[in-house]
């Protein structure tokens, strides 16, 4: 079966999810691990592409980012992969790819998805047991969400500022949303659509799309559409082999 092309909607925050090969590390410490900050900067000012949300893992790495275009986020996450192999292996003395074959992603609906995805990404070292709260990670934006440090390449989102009309309103909010933590449902259906590459939204939401004529935004049903018997409700496609949308946080 033909590989779908990937789906990008400009405009739209993706969840990017890129893995080590066979899962192995991507950083052996933080000299490495600022030496990818610097380029991933780098990278997202010179293609336009704004980062609302990232963690940087031993093996891997979620970024939250909204392309100009569909090639930026393309070009982007390509320089920035080549970029940090190149600077990876000249400090390590090796040779070949870090990376697990083309990175994964999904385009996000802002609402309700984007704030769900936001703590899902900055959940990822507690779910790991690495630490106890995300802020003390100090390889994510989740202290930058918290008022506890102004991080230089997190750009704040609508949907993150309208928590609250002040810094203090909106940081004890997204607190409440951290503390409450993201359900197995929540975290399955966020990254099943990242690895998959389907978009995280509401059936709504992909009427207000223009058609793409390479690949459809959510998987389609198997086989064919079940009759409706007159005075019976149809089902709403909800569930896995349905419309790929994640139910509410």
């Amino acid at each position: 079966m033909a590989r779908l092309p990937r789906l990008v909607l400009p405009g739209w925050p993706h969840h990017v999810i890129q893995r080590g090969n066979n899962r192995q590390a991507i950083v052996r410490g933080d000299a490495d691990r600022r030496a990818w900050r610097d380029i991933l900067a780098e990278c997202l000012e010179a293609y336009g592409v704004t980062l609302q949300a990232y963690v940087l893992m031993d093996n891997h790495f979620h970024l939250l980012v909204t392309p100009p275009t569909a090639e930026a986020l393309s070009r982007m996450m390509q320089a920035l992969g080549r970029r940090y192999v190149c600077a990876h292996n000249a400090v390590h003395h090796r040779s070949g790819t870090l990376w697990e074959g083309r990175y994964k992603c999904s385009p996000v609906e802002t609402d309700p998805y984007f704030l769900a995805c936001v703590r899902y990404i900055e959940l990822n070292p507690v779910r790991a047991g690495l630490v106890s709260e995300a802020q003390e990670w100090p390889w994510s934006s989740a202290a930058h969400h918290l008022g506890l440090r102004q991080d230089r390449l997190v750009s704040d989102h609508p949907a993150y500022w309208a928590l609250g009309n002040t810094p203090f309103e909106r940081e004890r909010r997204y607190r409440d949303l951290l503390e409450a933590g993201a359900s197995e449902r929540e975290v399955t259906r966020i990254t099943e659509a990242a690895l998959k590459g389907w978009a995280l939204c509401t059936p709504e939401f992909m009427q207000t799309q223009p058609v793409m004529a390479e690949r459809p935004l959510v998987p389609r049903r198997r086989g064919r559409p079940r009759k409706v018997v007159p005075g019976e409700e149809r089902e709403d496609g909800g569930g896995e082999g349905g419309s790929g949308a994640m139910g509410s946080p």
